[in-house]
């Protein structure tokens, strides 16, 4: 952990100002899917700021998307939120107007329990694509989650686990540091397991090819702070934060319609507000830029947890493996090679059953966008965080390192892949899963139980 960056209990409570909470309503008692059979799991939850708060966030830019996505989509561009509820189970995704009426709804229930106007409160769904949601038990639900809202760390750990579907433990995690004398809290929850490969951008619309673009189950993640920062400047941390971390993740290769990542920032800390002067421009003063430095690095670090938390509790995964690709032509080069090889499937396989085969790496080195010269790949593999990495192929070559070997390193639950080029500076890192027999029998269905069939 950075310097200076203390592990705190409490998730998105952590900060002062922030309530939490989650219940069970049975929203999954309607046709939801394997991943939601779970029996009497909580299954809606609330995170409330007691106070104003800058709303910032970041949005599947998938063509298709639910209808929670295109209501927070507005309300996030106006920059200001008080709370956020959740339900899973069921993703209210591809379900036409009323998928948008109950969305609206949802916010509007809230607003009513809560005391607040419905443009105050934004909304996130997860589960089963095309089924409508269930509002009379929703709305029940809301009403319950309103009455047991708290500060400690139990009522974290309800919203936690009320937002899960397929996932086998809840996400969590807060970090404490100082920013001019004031102590600051960072925190967050998130959601995840399968259907994993995020790729969000502010407005939900995919960004135009640029030399350094902004890269972006459903994956959900909501974060809290009691730093005072401005719009804009919480816009644009979120931003630096998610293409770092859960833009950066893939478990199966699928975007889904859902995901979200939203951050509210209330300012209890007291700090003097951080400005977007601080982030964008070299001449703000220099005790600004500090802590905006600071604030960044802090939220970087909430993202960057909790992204890997979902890749190692992806659906069936045995092995986390990050690859990191350097000497590619750009970094858009370099991120193409390494989402083709953590999304193979024989490259994945491979991992599942501990070959570090580079024949395969090659192969999909070969077929992706990415300028790729044969004579001048290296790949070679490492423990995980370990620079010194065993050569299985140099200049397109293989090396004498022995399959055994390199075989002791690949049996590890966590490795790294490394990947070197040689055609430029690119580089980019991607944190990925295996695929394994249990990813396959979770998802294939039974069609002799059409309840558990559809998205």
């Amino acid at each position: 952990m950075q310097s200076g960056f203390e592990s705190v209990e409490g998730s998105v409570v952590a900060p002062l100002g922030f309530l939490a909470g989650g219940v069970f309503c049975d929203i999954k008692r309607l046709g939801t899917g394997k991943g939601s059979a779970k029996g009497q799991k909580r299954d809606l939850a609330l995170i409330v700021s007691e106070a104003p708060a800058a709303a910032a966030g970041m949005f599947t830019t998938n063509q298709v998307c639910a209808a929670p996505v295109k209501l927070c989509l507005d309300r996030v561009s106006r920059g200001m939120a008080r709370a956020i509820v959740v339900n899973s189970g069921n993703a209210n995704a591809c379900t036409g107007r009323r998928g948008l009426e109950d969305a609206e709804q949802m916010a509007a229930a809230a607003a009513r329990a809560l005391g607040l106007t419905a443009r105050q409160v934004l909304v996130a769904s997860t589960g089963r694509i095309g089924v409508n949601l269930p509002m009379n038990r929703v709305r029940a639900g809301i009403k319950a989650a309103a009455q047991c809202l708290g500060k400690t760390a139990t009522h974290a750990a309800a919203a936690a686990e009320a937002i899960l579907t397929s996932d086998t433990r809840a996400k969590q995690v807060a970090l404490e540091f100082r920013l001019g004398g004031r102590i600051v809290r960072v925190g967050g929850i998130c959601k995840g397991a399968g259907m994993i490969q995020p790729g969000m951008s502010r407005t939900g619309r995919r960004p135009a090819a640029a030399p350094r673009p902004k890269r972006h189950a459903t994956m959900l993640a909501f974060l809290t702070t009691d730093a005072a920062v401005e719009v804009p400047a919480l816009q644009r941390a979120i931003e630096e934060a998610v293409a770092q971390s859960f833009n950066r993740i893939t478990v199966d290769g699928d975007m889904s319609t859902n995901d979200t990542v939203l951050l509210l920032a209330n300012g209890q800390a007291g700090n003097a507000p951080l400005t977007v002067r601080a982030w964008d421009q070299p001449r703000s003063p220099r005790a600004q830029a500090a802590f905006a430095r600071r604030f960044q690095a802090a939220l970087n670090q909430v993202c960057l947890d909790l992204a890997q938390q979902i890749v190692r509790d992806g659906e069936g995964v045995s092995r986390f493996v990050t690859v990191r690709v350097t000497g590619a032509k750009n970094d858009r080069d370099a991120e193409a090679a390494a989402r083709a090889v953590a999304n193979s499937a024989l490259v994945k396989t491979s991992w599942c059953g501990g070959d570090p085969n580079w024949g395969r790496i090659m192969d999909a080195l070969g077929y992706s966008p990415a300028k790729v010269v044969e004579g001048k790949v290296d790949i070679g593999y490492s423990a995980a965080g370990s620079g010194s990495a065993l050569w299985s192929l140099k200049g397109g070559q293989p090396t004498r390192a022995t399959f055994g070997r390199l075989c002791k390193i690949v049996a590890a639950k966590e490795f790294d892949l490394h990947i070197r080029l040689h055609l430029g500076r690119g580089s980019a890192v991607l944190y990925a899963a295996d695929l394994t027999e249990q990813y396959v029998e979770f998802n294939q269905g039974d069609v002799n139980d059409p309840a558990a069939l559809g998205g």
